[in-house]
């Protein structure tokens, strides 16, 4: 019984589908698809995401990926193998091949990311029916129309592989893609995003690196929709784009809800995007978000809500406009963008060392306060103890001395006399 039981290597949670593992998992991991997070019971963060890992375990069933999580706290040597420095950590195990997940906390995100990944890094699509399913599941992806040869093909697998683990990628023939997008000639790359295929421009391109670094440089912008929700998970993906990120900044309830007034402000701004995509895109990254710690760490201040905000995504510095989001109309929005484009309108921020230094001043500030606003016991512990304990060394180094100093005035000849009859 005792040699079964070391036999074993997992323990199935039959309720929630996910497998607890154990160190074993690094003798074991290149067989098969793993999906694994690593874990530690004190973690508050890993006890917020554990319903969602139950549920990604359950969409993941009828898949060859198996979930699994692994109690980093007590198996150190799983840690050090794959070099995992917090917690929660998802890792996704494909033979030799290793990914580590940094979107998003969200089961739909998890999910896609795993299918993104569980596969080649180019799928190839052989029916035309098959589109069918993939526009209902797929709110974005990437497609190639051709064969599977030649400069533009290897570009596009290049960069495909690169970007996995954050787009999904096809490659189809003109006969399959059919009416589902408008093939002129071949080869044909195109992005899929609400319901619509765009077309990539830079086919005739002869310079073969820079037809290599257009690739690239489309591919990368276009991985986000027009107006996604920027959130702390994907803010970095969105700097990679080098583009300026133009952010509506409102509020939300537990129930994901906008207030309406918010929400016809973020909807105005979002239709200039869409009427004027051919204007703006190549310039900017539209989107909103409603995580403010994110915004106001990088405006350094406390944003009123609604606001609007552009961050220049390279240089790290950001610009306001001069009125109030009750103001803004969208002819007054595209002004400002106009300002911004060609570099007339007031910046704020960037990466000097006095704005550095101030930023994570900010940062320390409205972390207090918000761990004062959460917790205010917690907060008097944390920092009381220690201001109590210095306070007691510094009186303990202080009245010795004094004392001290009383008792050497005592030992002085003629200190103490008595006057004499």
């Amino acid at each position: 019984m005792v040699t079964i039981t070391k036999l074993v290597l997992i323990t199935v949670i039959y309720a929630s589908r996910v497998v607890e593992l154990s160190d074993r998992i690094l003798d074991i991991h290149k067989d098969g698809q793993w999906l694994i997070m690593m874990y530690a019971p004190w973690c508050v963060y890993c006890k917020r995401i554990e319903p969602i890992w139950t549920h990604v375990a359950q969409h993941l069933h009828a898949t060859s990926i198996r979930v699994g999580r692994v109690d980093g706290s007590r198996f150190t040597s799983v840690t050090h193998a794959f070099k995992v420095t917090g917690f929660p950590t998802i890792l996704f195990l494909k033979g030799e091949q290793e990914f580590v997940y940094h979107g998003d906390r969200t089961l739909d995100e998890i999910v896609k990311f795993a299918l993104r990944v569980s596969g080649p890094p180019v799928q190839e699509i052989t029916k035309t029916q098959s589109f069918d399913t993939i526009k209902k599941e797929r709110d974005l992806y990437f497609l190639y129309v051709g064969e599977r040869s030649g400069i533009l093909w290897e570009f596009y697998h290049k960069t495909a592989d690169m970007f996995q683990p954050h787009a999904f990628f096809y490659q189809s023939h003109p006969m399959v893609v059919n009416k589902h997008a408008p093939v002129e000639k071949v080869p044909a790359l195109f992005v899929y995003k609400e319901n619509v295929h765009y077309n990539f421009s830079g086919h005739d391109i002869e310079d073969v690196e820079k037809l290599n670094e257009t690739v690239y440089k489309w591919i990368n912008a276009e991985r986000f929709p027009t107006f996604p929700k920027v959130t702390s998970g994907n803010i970095n993906q969105l700097y990679l784009t080098n583009k300026n990120l133009v952010l509506v900044v409102v509020e939300e309830n537990q129930l994901e809800e906008v207030p309406p007034h918010m929400l016809r402000f973020k909807d105005m701004v979002e239709s200039i995007i869409k009427s004027k995509r051919h204007k703006y895109h190549d310039h900017f990254q539209f989107g909103w978000t409603s995580s403010h710690d994110v915004v106001n760490k990088i405006a350094m201040t406390v944003l009123p809500l609604p606001s609007l905000i552009v961050i220049n995504t390279t240089t790290n510095h950001h610009h306001l406009p001069e009125d109030e989001a009750e103001k803004l109309t969208p002819y007054v929005i595209e002004l400002f963008l106009e300002q911004i484009r060609n570099e007339s309108a007031p910046r704020y921020g960037g990466n000097s060392l006095l704005i550095r230094i101030y930023r994570s001043w900010f940062e320390k500030k409205t972390g207090l306060f918000a761990l004062w606003k959460s917790d205010p016991i917690l907060t008097m512990v944390l920092f009381g103890l220690p201001a109590g304990f210095l306070s007691l060394i510094c009186y303990g180094t202080c009245v010795p001395d004094i004392l001290d100093a009383d008792d050497d005035e005592d030992d002085q000849p003629g200190a103490n006399h008595m006057k004499k009859d």
